[in-house]
């Protein structure tokens, strides 16, 4: 240590809010390398002669060593110990802040960079809980329980069909819902859209019809169209699908599979009723077609909704659901649930085009389920959003845009837009509040046909800020003159 240069290092081992031995040793030796007191290329002292020096163990000092190498500081040459490295990592400096500009909208934005563009300041199109609304208690338990763990336990691949714990607890739940299921009709996926997609690879082939709703989920009309599928629009009411032309269409075009949101649909917010449940089912059967249900909003809904997988008995129908939206979407883990036979099948779809799911999130998920909080999250989401619909609802009402249900559950209003100058639909809109800083989801992302629909999907739990409201405000007044002068 004669030649090595003093470090401003104090071990501090008494208090309790002090960072640890290692973290401390490493602040050491970066602030000596910033402070030039340590040039590039200058030896360190061997791992012995640091800890002798400063009275603590090898242990630590060859951990601090070793994350100094990890996050550039450092070099470990064999034979010739640590030596500062030739270029230091760069202090972090705060980047000169640059006017927002709008990202070009469109389908492929709102299906892959809309994910990634964190920079969009009112976010009132997108499809998420905002982060404060999330389980934050039950993640960061999951996430401490998995931390805890040896590293060998959770170092493999896990298993095809998922961590098993969790698909007997799902297994336990589906039960509550009048689906009685083994675990081994239990399979992980990574969210619901891999769900949707492992289902469509094993049910479905090219050229196959499919009934989706109208309007439907964004990402599902996606999914059909690199599958070579044909969708087939039947509309949504506030009641479910119309009975009428889901006959006719069924009737016509002798489809595949049906895919349908049963509660709380994305975009519109309805939900199935038992009577509209029933007849689905039976025309399904009459024309041996399958089901694909997506479930994922079934928690944010209070009260009693139907359940196609339980009414069927999982014959026809395979049911997807997750924990995106009581959760975190980050986690990425969701759920199928089917008769063992089709389960088996998309068991091997899973590992054939994506290997197995991450079981270091569904373990983090299994203990947030099991923490004793869950419950009431879950109930404090359905408050705070009934809330949220009651606000925004009248706030459209102010405006006179009409909305194609009032549910009071979950995260969306379908709103129409008042008839202006601009023409009948949100696209040009849509564009516009970009350039604002305002994200709306216009209704031809939920179009099969991608029409330009006079309709936009509001997510209430963002849609609470007067910049939005001066927005569309402005839209509102231009409208009226627009109607006053024809």
């Amino acid at each position: 240590m004669a030649d090595f240069p003093t470090l401003d290092f104090h071990p501090l081992r008494d208090r309790a809010n002090a960072p640890t031995l290692v973290q401390q040793a490493v602040d050491a030796v970066v602030r000596a390398i910033e402070a030039r007191v340590l040039g590039p290329g200058m030896p360190l002292p061997s791992v012995r002669e640091f800890a002798r020096a400063h009275d603590i163990s090898t242990f630590t000092v060859a951990s601090a060593y070793a994350r100094l190498v990890s996050q550039g500081w450092l070099l470990a040459r064999p034979g010739s110990g640590y030596r500062v490295a030739p270029r230091a990592p760069a202090a972090a400096v705060a980047p000169t802040p640059r006017p927002w500009q709008p990202p070009t909208p469109g389908a492929e934005w709102l299906l892959s960079d809309v994910f990634a563009d964190h920079s969009i300041p009112v976010k009132s199109g997108c499809g998420w809980l905002p982060g404060e609304w999330l389980n934050e208690t039950g993640l960061h338990l999951g996430l401490r329980h998995v931390a805890r763990l040896p590293g060998a336990r959770i170092a493999g691949y896990g298993h095809p069909y998922g961590y098993a714990p969790l698909r007997d607890a799902i297994a336990a739940q589906a039960a509550t819902l009048g689906m009685p299921v083994e675990p081994a009709q239990v399979l992980m996926t990574q969210g619901v859209t891999h769900g949707l997609d492992v289902a469509i690879r094993t049910l479905l082939r090219p050229g196959d019809a499919v009934i989706v709703e109208q309007p439907c989920y964004a990402n599902l009309l996606a999914l059909l169209r690199l599958a070579g599928l044909h969708a087939v629009a039947v509309r949504r009411t506030v009641e479910g699908l119309d009975i009428a032309e889901l006959a006719q269409a069924v009737q016509a075009h002798r489809p595949r599979a049906m895919i349908i949101n049963t509660v709380l649909q994305n975009p519109t917010g309805t939900s199935l009723t038992m009577a509209n449940a029933y007849q689905v089912l039976r025309i399904a059967e009459q024309h041996d077609c399958w089901i694909i249900e997506d479930d994922i909003s079934r928690e944010l809904a209070p009260g009693v909704a139907p359940v196609l997988g339980a009414l069927d008995g999982l014959r026809r129908v395979v049911y997807l659901s997750g924990y995106s939206k009581v959760i975190s979407p980050s986690v990425r883990v969701g759920y199928a649930l089917a008769h063992p036979d089709v389960v088996r099948d998309m068991a091997r779809t899973k590992m054939a085009v994506g290997l197995t799911s991450p079981e270091i999130m569904e373990r983090v998920v299994h203990e947030a389920l099991r923490e004793g909080r869950y419950r009431a999250h879950v109930a404090g989401l359905q408050e705070r959003l009934a809330l949220a619909h009651v606000k925004i609802a009248r706030r459209l009402a102010d405006l006179g845009m009409a909305v194609h249900a009032e549910p009071r559950a979950g995260l969306f209003l379908w709103a129409r837009l008042p008839v202006d100058g601009e023409g009948a639909g949100a696209n040009a809109l849509a564009q516009r509040a970009l350039r604002d800083g305002i994200w709306l989801a216009p209704g031809s992302y939920f179009d099969a046909a991608q029409r330009d629909l006079p309709w936009i999907r509001l997510n209430v739990a963002y849609s609470d800020d007067e910049r939005l409201w001066r927005f569309l405000g402005d839209r509102a007044n231009r409208a009226f003159h627009a109607g006053a002068a024809a």
